[in-house]
């Protein structure tokens, strides 16, 4: 019985509450097997230190791999790191996925390891510092979550001159992934592929992506060009899959809904919707844990390997914006993407 393997001098036991189709996927890549990892799988998280991302980060964490969190502030990525450390259980631990209190298989994992590294997504000059500082550290990268992002804020420019949604939420992690695409090319493997996760949202399906004004200097709207933000980053994920497919690169490329969730990110709307949101959360919001489970499923989850250029909500697959198929409209924009900021090949 695993249950009581701490009493016998073995490691302690986590059951983690993931949902029943990634659990099975699990137990059909490890049938009952108990297995060491050698070593740890190395993932980055954009905005891991507050909401979706102090989730996923956290959940990787005690699924045993070494996660970098990416932020903007020392301060709360410092207390991120602390907060990851205290909650889960230090030294050797074995991770037991249970469904209808069958045990399906177990995993050991060694002693946990995060940090923070500081990547201001604002920033192409900050972008660039951390993908140095990361390749200074001569480890592979298997797992990058593009998760960061602003919602809704009045109308400014990053220090680069980008309006700020496009400029952090998209151009920024479009410039972070092709920075450490060749890493993530080099750590996947024909059996184990690289995986890349980046977080859109249901707003993409009212989008307009603007390729004559993605700044929105002719008429600035909060929702609209928060809305192409996030309809830029399905496009974007989608003509990665292509180039990576082309290119035989053992590296996936998805987007994840994460749904409507309790976050920070509404700080910015207008103060009765706060307080309708404030009334409402418990009954119509996610919390950030439910919000990150998609991603999670994504990073992790068998059932995801080899698979790529999908939608996925609720940990299913699902249908994207017609337009976001436009395989045209994607080279577009990557083209577009490219003179803002260098040429960037795949």
């Amino acid at each position: 019985d695993v249950s009581d393997a701490a009493g016998r001098g073995r490691p302690p036991v986590l059951a983690l509450g993931v949902g029943p189709r990634a659990a099975q996927a699990a137990a059909r890549s490890r049938p009952g097997a108990a297995e060491e990892q050698p070593a740890p799988h190395v993932a980055i998280v954009t905005g891991g230190a507050k909401g979706i991302g102090y989730q996923t980060a956290k959940h990787l964490a005690r699924l045993g791999m070494h996660v970098i969190i990416a932020g903007n502030s020392e301060s709360e990525g410092q207390e991120a790191v602390r907060k990851i450390k205290e909650e889960t259980l230090t030294g050797k631990v074995c991770f037991c996925i249970i469904v209808n209190d069958l045990t399906l298989f177990c995993i050991f994992s060694s002693s946990f390891a995060v940090e923070f590294l500081y990547c201001d997504l604002a920033s192409m000059k900050s972008i660039r510092q951390f993908v140095q500082q990361f390749r200074a550290k001569n480890c592979p990268l298997h797992v990058l979550v593009n998760n960061a992002g602003v919602m809704l804020v009045p109308e400014r420019k990053t220090e680069d001159g980008f309006e700020e949604h496009f400029g952090l939420n998209y151009l920024g992690h479009f410039l972070l992934t092709n920075l450490l695409l060749d890493t993530l090319k080099q750590s996947g493997t024909h059996s184990h592929n690289a995986r890349i996760i980046t977080v859109s949202s249901a707003t993409h399906y009212v989008g307009k992506l603007h390729l004559d004004d993605l700044q929105s200097r002719c008429s600035y709207s909060p929702h609209g060009a928060y809305a192409q933000s996030k309809l830029a980053l399905v496009l974007f994920t989608y003509r990665l899959q292509h180039l990576l497919t082309a290119n035989g690169s053992h590296v996936t490329a998805n987007v994840v809904d994460p749904g409507v969730v309790n976050t920070e990110l509404y700080k910015h709307v207008f103060w009765v919707i706060k307080l309708v949101k404030w009334m409402t959360a418990w009954l119509f919001f996610k919390t950030p844990e439910e919000g990150a489970s998609t991603s999670i499923y994504a990073a992790v989850s068998p059932e995801m390997e080899g698979v790529g250029a999908c939608y996925l909500y609720n940990e299913e697959r699902t249908k994207s914006a017609d337009v976001t198929y436009d395989e045209e409209l994607q080279r577009r924009l990557w083209t577009e993407s490219c003179k803002m900021l260098v040429t960037l090949t795949v």
